[in-house]
């Protein structure tokens, strides 16, 4: 929603599912959280400590289990929620759902792209069910840093101003 001529309100929740999110990432969201008084939802089946000076910032600790993680933020998430997550898998749940969905690399996933991103995610686990050694994503530096800030950051504004 836009206030004034220099200033975005923001409604949403930001979550984060935070078991595998870099470090960068984390603290990322979280001083915009602060900064946008937006409130940041830290998701993950460990502890998790948030800043005590951001009253913007809380964690949820979901019993162990696959997808644990993931099934709270689909269950809690609603349109017009920003998620992010590097598991394809509950990116298309949260698209699927009308949630925006950002990669901790910088790639907003849409409906344009999600059955494309799912079918590769899909086949490369197939392959490596297989015994195919497929390696993984390149390691998370400064280039994907700078790349998932300027993202957030673009999708934060689209978002706040659509709001």
């Amino acid at each position: 929603m836009w206030v004034g001529t220099d200033r975005y309100v923001v409604r949403m929740k930001i979550w984060l599912d935070a078991d595998a999110a870099p470090r960068d990432v984390k603290d990322i969201v979280l001083r915009a959280a602060k900064r946008l008084e937006a409130e940041a939802v830290l998701v993950a089946n460990q502890r998790l400590q948030t800043p005590a000076n951001n009253p913007f910032a809380s964690a949820v600790r979901v019993p162990g289990g696959p997808d644990a993680a993931d099934d709270y933020i689909v269950e809690h998430a609603v349109p017009g929620d920003l998620a992010i997550t590097a598991d394809i898998p509950l990116a298309a749940r949260l698209v699927e759902k009308g949630v925006a969905a950002l990669d901790p690399r910088g790639v907003e996933y849409s409906e344009a792209n999600i059955g494309e991103r799912l079918s590769i995610r899909n086949f490369m686990d197939r392959l490596r069910s297989t015994g195919v050694e497929t390696g993984g994503p390149s390691a998370w530096g400064t280039k994907e840093k700078q790349a998932f800030a300027a993202a957030f950051d673009r999708l934060l504004t689209r978002m706040a101003r659509a709001g």
